[in-house]
């Protein structure tokens, strides 16, 4: 007898994803890598979509590793990360953010900054319980909320706030539900910032309703013409945040898969038992790296922010002058330039730059609420792509208008 094999495949893989949560299947692939791998491949396409430094890890950081691999140092840490790490980032966000954590009990290591997210939403959340999100913001945050059983109630804030969470808005949203307050500030996708006097009326409602707040400051080292300001820096507020970082931005480390969270002992030690039993610890020799990066690496960090200093500057006045409404990030290493008037969705918009003019942005939409009209541009690459770029974006915007006058 002959078997229909295209037949037999579809019934098994009908099969196959009927054991499939659902909860799981309702989840969207992730729109960043949908641009991403739609620019993989193609030639000459100018990359702004992924958002990665384009400079290698310092030289010094890779023989901290290559050494320590030569000397054997290939075994399990303990599990909240070696003790030398975590007191080097105790005394790095002393130092920098006016934080501290003691590092016995109050700093884990984990595999990157998303597995510190991930560790302290499951710790934390309750069947049903509300997690406020801010929005635009990085993609992540509702589907590990959906993952945990919590429910992400979204904030829009708005460019001609500059992006800024509003306190009245963040009110607005909390119902007897609410638990969670997740901000990330700089911003992921628009390079908002939050100064100290945006965040006080914040942590005053924080504390009225008596909300958890995980701070996820990844780009804290990202600014540009102010320091930033740690939100548990606040009088009130370091019991009630965990606050997650990493390595990956600051110190061209994304491969390197180093983070880490800072918190109460008692949600460092609930998130502490999840890591034990998925992930058991961080790499070893990326904790030696880690820790090379903060005692060594200041200088090439702040050489690396410098370029985006400039670069900042280049992609912000390319794109008004292209036409395009753009406010100005104060943080990360983003420009979110409004393409509403050229009557486009940010799909389409960022469809037709990728396959016409070949440049890879990501459509504002996918960050969520008040995304729509926007597109998020990387400008973490060299100066001659983002010229290049900025130049076919313009040649576009001109095609548009040409289109709309007929």
């Amino acid at each position: 007898m002959i078997t229909n094999k295209s037949q037999h495949s579809g019934d098994a893989e009908k099969s196959m994803k009927s054991y499939l949560a659902p909860l799981v299947q309702q989840i969207q692939p992730s729109g960043i890598r949908k641009f991403f791998d739609l620019a993989a491949g193609s030639k000459d396409i100018i990359s702004l979509g992924v958002g990665e430094p384009d400079f290698k890890t310092p030289w010094h950081v890779r023989e901290a590793c290559v050494y320590s691999l030569e000397r054997g140092f290939t075994g399990y840490t303990s599990n909240a990360g070696m003790p030398e790490l975590r007191e080097g980032i105790a005394q790095y966000l002393h130092s920098r953010f006016a934080v501290d954590y003691n590092p016995a009990d109050e700093i884990i290591a984990t595999v990157g900054g998303s597995e510190a997210i991930d560790l302290a939403l499951r710790a934390l959340i309750t069947p049903g319980d509300e997690i406020l999100i801010p929005e635009p913001c990085y993609i992540s945050y509702s589907p590990i909320t959906s993952i945990g059983g919590g429910v992400p109630v979204g904030i829009e804030t708005f460019g001609e706030n500059q992006f800024k969470l509003n306190a009245a808005d963040l009110e607005a949203k909390i119902t007897p539900r609410s638990k969670i307050l997740i901000l990330c500030y700089p911003s992921n996708p628009t390079g908002a910032i939050m100064n100290r006097e945006d965040w006080e009326p914040i942590a005053r409602i924080v504390e009225k309703h008596d909300l958890i707040v995980i701070s996820d400051e990844i780009y804290a080292e990202l600014t540009y013409g102010s320091n930033h300001v740690s939100f548990p820096s606040l009088p009130g507020m370091k019991d009630r945040t965990i606050l997650v970082s990493g390595f990956s931005k600051a110190f061209a480390m994304t491969g390197w898969r180093m983070g880490y969270a800072c918190g109460h002992p008692d949600l460092i030690a609930a998130m502490l038992k999840i890591h034990q039993y998925t992930v058991m610890c961080a790499p070893s020799m990326g904790q030696v790296a880690a820790l090379e990066a903060l005692n060594n690496g200041m200088e090439e960090k702040d050489r690396m922010v410098e370029s985006y200093n400039q670069r900042r500057r280049l992609i912000v006045k390319g794109l008004r002058d292209a036409g395009l409404e753009c406010h100005e990030p104060q943080g990360a290493f983003y420009a979110f330039p409004s393409i509403a008037a050229t009557g486009l969705t940010s799909d389409e918009f960022a469809q037709r730059l990728l396959f016409e003019y070949k440049v890879a942005a990501v459509p504002g939409s996918v960050f969520g609420l008040g995304g729509e009209g926007y597109l998020r541009c990387s400008y973490a690459t060299s100066v001659s792509q983002l010229n290049e770029a900025i130049e076919r974006i313009g040649a576009f915007v001109r095609k548009l208008e040409q289109e709309r006058l007929g």
